[in-house]
């Protein structure tokens, strides 16, 4: 055998080693994960990074998920759970009250002045989801987590410390119950999915917006206005999330992979986001520290008179709940009942 004959057989060797590793490497189930936060905001980097880095870890390989942030696959954020059912995109997370109203239990979570820890919350709400939830509500989809987020923190471009400033303000709410909060509080709410907030105040569309201190960063909020109002006690409000799957999708993996899945989902997962998020709100808040913005945390007494001026939400909830064939004081009852029993 020549010399080129020799390197024409070791080349072709090693193109076909190659190709055989490749094709051992390749996965058995690809699947789509796509949400509308830019890939190094918290809940992408921090939570559905970490997800789905487990799941193809223990799978072996295959398990592939291929995350898409910012809507690349097209869409708009409130479209996002009916892709997934439609079968568009395989996986998501995303806001429920995106879609007011479609998912009213969940809201029990997003009353104002409720809850107090994320992670006692998160493992309320995925109890109540599998209890209450999944076989109606979210039947068309394949539920593997839900959470909350940390404090809802009041950002705005004057200060804000008693209800009645906020007369005359226009002030961005993320969900239903949100919104219906600060108009009883005396704002105008003004709903919009999280990724418009940037624009919205920088072209005074808004006056402030209702978020969590750990998203700020992304959205350079505190470059955008300077005024911030936090709460003593129970949150002002919480917004809840869900990750979701195709059933279709879930349904074609063997038992052993969708043991994987399961595995790195569930109460677990949802504990682990609702933390989390909610650990990601101090160094978020202390860029604002180092702005030199203005930063107002009231005290017990002020935080109970907001609440106190919040109480008619309770009620109005809970009348819209039972027009709905749904106990909304019993889940308001049962979600402060497991809260308290988390440990």
């Amino acid at each position: 055998m020549t010399i080129l004959k020799s390197l024409k057989c070791l080349v072709g060797g090693a193109a076909l080693a190659l190709s055989t590793s490749g094709a051992a490497l390749a996965a058995e189930f690809s699947f789509n994960l796509q949400s509308f936060l830019p890939a190094q905001a918290t809940i992408p980097s921090k939570i559905i990074d970490v997800w789905a880095d487990e799941i193809e870890e223990k799978s072996g390989g295959r398990i592939e998920i291929n995350r898409y942030p910012s809507m690349q696959l097209g869409g708009k954020p409130p479209e996002l759970i009916d892709q997934v059912i439609d079968g568009v995109i395989d996986i998501t997370w995303n806001v429920v009250g995106y879609t007011p109203g479609r998912f009213p239990s969940t809201e029990v979570f997003e009353l104002p002045f409720l809850v107090t820890d994320a992670r006692a919350a998160s493992s309320a709400y995925w109890q109540m989801m599998q209890e209450h939830m999944a076989d109606s509500e979210f039947k068309d989809v394949k539920v593997l987590g839900v959470w909350v987020h940390g404090p809802g923190v009041i950002h705005a471009n004057k200060p804000v410390l008693a209800p009645a400033d906020f007369n005359g303000m226009k002030i961005r709410g993320a969900s239903r119950q949100v919104n219906a909060l600060l108009k009883e509080l005396g704002a105008t709410p003004v709903g919009m999915p999280v990724p418009a907030v940037p624009e919205a105040l920088s072209k005074g569309v808004i006056d402030g917006t209702t978020i969590p201190w750990e998203v700020t960063k992304a959205l350079k909020v505190p470059e955008l206005v300077h005024n911030h109002t936090e709460f003593t006690g129970p949150m002002m409000y919480t917004v809840t999330f869900v990750l979701a799957m195709n059933h279709d999708k879930y349904n074609s993996l063997p038992e052993d992979l969708k043991a994987v899945v399961d595995e790195a989902s569930g109460l677990k997962f949802s504990v682990f986001a609702g933390g989390t998020q909610q650990a990601y709100d101090e160094p978020s808040r202390q860029l604002a520290v180092e702005m030199g913005n203005n930063i107002v945390t009231l005290d017990e007494k002020q935080s109970a008179e907001w609440a106190a001026a919040a109480a008619p939400v309770y009620d109005a909830w809970i009348a819209e709940m039972n027009e709905r064939g749904i106990d909304g004081q019993a889940l308001i009852d049962e979600a402060k009942a497991l809260m308290a029993a988390y440990k």
